[in-house]
């Protein structure tokens, strides 16, 4: 027996069969939860929403119609669900150093391990991965969103489009500034770790 599709799931889900709406917690629950926690940086509160998540896509499961992929439709009932819980909270979400190890899928370039690396340059690669995140948590909530999508999740433009209920030049331009708010971040850093290898090599 082939597997069923999500929009199959969804369809089967909104005619009352509790079993296919489990099947679809079950296939993307680890994802949503992923994105929520690179968003807020608490993979405790991002647990917590995404349970709300899959909540609003129990409730809305009678209005659902597949004029899209399951996923893209899944994940904008997720970035509206991070979004309002931004606009709950007093302060922006920051990535505190629990979080800087709490997933390693999170925020910022994927580390590979120690093997091969001295301490130095492993330091260093860890205080890089720390400031790709602190740039990242610092753009403001749509570029953050799209970069984290784009980049983590492989939404191409036209499914971010769909996610973010933007036009596609819309994403391009917040996917741009975004690239760029966060080089602007890592430039005086990059550039003086540039200047203290120079000086090292020179010595």
């Amino acid at each position: 027996m082939s597997e069923r599709s999500d929009v199959d799931l969804m369809l089967a889900c909104a005619a009352g069969d509790e079993g296919a709406f489990r099947e679809l917690v079950d296939r993307h629950s680890d994802s949503v939860v992923n994105l929520v926690t690179r968003y807020l940086g608490n993979r405790t509160d991002a647990e917590d929403l995404a349970q709300e998540v899959f909540l609003k896509v129990y409730r809305a499961r009678k209005r659902y119609e597949p004029t899209a992929k399951f996923s893209t439709w899944l994940y904008r009932v997720a970035v509206n669900a991070c979004l309002n819980e931004v606009r709950n909270r007093k302060n922006r979400p920051t990535f505190g150093a629990a979080s800087l190890h709490a997933d390693a899928s999170g925020p910022g370039p994927s580390l590979e391990d120690g093997a091969g690396r001295s301490p130095h340059e492993a330091a260093e690669a860890s205080e890089l991965h720390a400031r790709v995140r602190l740039a990242v948590d610092g753009l403001p909530e749509r570029q953050r969103l799209a970069l984290l999508l784009n980049k983590f999740h492989g939404l191409g433009y036209e499914e971010l489009a769909s996610t973010l209920e933007l036009s596609i030049p819309a994403v391009k331009s917040l996917l741009v500034r975004a690239r760029e708010n966060v080089r602007l971040q890592l430039e005086p850093y990059l550039r003086n770790g540039a200047d203290r290898h120079m000086r090292k090599d020179s010595a």
